[in-house]
C-alpha cells in the first residue's frame, strides 16, 4: 500500500545507531550542543553534524542559537512519546544496550521522560490520580475532571498559566521501563516542576535520573497514595 504517512522514512532515521544515541540523549529535556551530542553518539564532530541535519529535515529536532553556540532540542511531545513507545518495545522485546546495574534501578524508580515525570514513581502517580477521579480516561484521551482541576490549583499549578503549547493539557504516555502509563503533557511538565520547586525532588546532572529526598517522597506519597490497576487505566 502506497498512501498515506512513509513511516519508513521516520523508521530509517531513528534506527541509525549514532542517531538513535543522539534521540535518546535529548529526551533529558535539555537542549545540547553538536559537541554535547557527538560525545553521546560517539561520533565525530563532522558526522554528528550530519545526522543533525538529517533530523532537523526530518522535523525530529530543532536548532535555536543563543550566542555562537547553536543547541539542538526534539521537536515535540510527540516526537518524545514515540521515543519513548520505542524504548518499551525495545526493553520488553530483551534489546538491552547494557546490563542493568545501579544507574537502571535509579533510572527505573524516577525519571524525566523529555519533559514529565517517569518510572515507577511517575506510574504511581497516573494510577492514584485516576483512582482519585483526578484524571478521566475516555477512549484515547485523557483529560482532567473537576475535582482534578482543584487538586492542581491546591498544589499552586494555575492551568490558565501553563507555557503556550501545542500539547496538550493531559496525555497518556507508555513508560518504558515499567510497560504502563505516566501523565505527560502540560500537566505532566507542571507537576514535575512543581515538585522540584518545592524541593521534594531534583534532577541528577547529566542524567535523566530524579532523587526525591525522604521528605519529598512522603509528601508525595501522601497525594498520591498507593492504588490499585483501573478498568480506565488498561
Amino acid at each position: 500500500m502506497k498512501e498515506g504517512p512513509d513511516i519508513a522514512q521516520v523508521a530509517a532515521l531513528i534506527g541509525d545507531p549514532a542517531r538513535a544515541n543522539i534521540l535518546t540523549a535529548l529526551m533529558s529535556g535539555k537542549a545540547l550542543t553538536a559537541t554535547e551530542l557527538a560525545f553521546e553518539a560517539g561520533v565525530t564532530a563532522q558526522t554528528v553534524s550530519a545526522h543533525l541535519a538529517k533530523l532537523s529535515d526530518g522535523a525530529l529536532v530543532t536548532a535555536r542559537k543563543s550566542g555562537r553556540h547553536k543547541y539542538f532540542a526534539l521537536a515535540s511531545d510527540e516526537v518524545a512519546g514515540v521515543l519513548e513507545a520505542l524504548m518499551g518495545l525495545a526493553a520488553g522485546s530483551g534489546h538491552l544496550r547494557q546490563r542493568p546495574g545501579p544507574k537502571d534501578d535509579a533510572m527505573r524508580k524516577a525519571r524525566v521522560c523529555y519533559n514529565h515525570l517517569a518510572g515507577d514513581m511517575g506510574v504511581h502517580m497516573y494510577r492514584a490520580m485516576i483512582a482519585q477521579g483526578y484524571l478521566k480516561a475516555q477512549g484515547d484521551t485523557l483529560r482532567l475532571t473537576a475535582a482534578g482541576q482543584g487538586f492542581v490549583s491546591e498544589l499552586g499549578i494555575e492551568l490558565d498559566k501553563l507555557p503556550a503549547s501545542k500539547a496538550p493539557v493531559c496525555r497518556a504516555c507508555l513508560d518504558w521501563s515499567a510497560r504502563s502509563s505516566h501523565l505527560a503533557g502540560q500537566l505532566g511538565r507542571a507537576l514535575l516542576s512543581r515538585f522540584i520547586a518545592l524541593n521534594w525532588a531534583k534532577r541528577q546532572e547529566n542524567s535523566r535520573v530524579v532523587h526525591f529526598t525522604p521528605e519529598g517522597e512522603r509528601a508525595f506519597l501522601s497525594l498520591f497514595p498507593k492504588a490499585e490497576r483501573t478498568i480506565a487505566e488498561l
